[in-house]
């Protein structure tokens, strides 16, 4: 072969190695591109589902503070209720102890 042949078949597969080391390069980088992309969007699904499962924790918790409140309320009503009615049945006692302490004071001045 002629040297001026060899020498354009060396040019020829130089530039087309340089081709495919450029296009290789271009699809390493639109890969990388890719790959970017789907773990931004992992990574904010993973954020969303993390805050949906943080919503429902709450209202969880929420509705079982409120449920432990009532039932801590109506207990307390009870044990209100409970006085009341005992302090009601002492008060004919109370006033016949307050009424003979009276006496007796009034009787042991006369």
């Amino acid at each position: 072969m002629p040297r001026p042949e060899v020498l354009e078949r060396i040019k020829t597969a130089e530039e087309e190695a340089d081709e495919i080391i450029e296009s290789a390069q271009a699809e390493r980088e639109e890969r990388i591109a890719e790959a970017r992309e789907e773990a931004d969007q992992i990574r904010e699904e993973a954020r969303q589902e993390a805050d949906e499962l943080e919503e429902k924790r709450l209202a969880e918790a929420e509705t079982e503070t409120e449920a432990r409140r009532e039932e801590i309320l109506e207990e307390g009503i009870r044990a209100r209720e409970e006085l009341v009615a005992q302090a009601e049945s002492n008060v004919d006692s109370a006033v016949d102890y307050v009424l003979t302490q009276f006496e007796e004071a009034v009787d042991a001045q006369t």
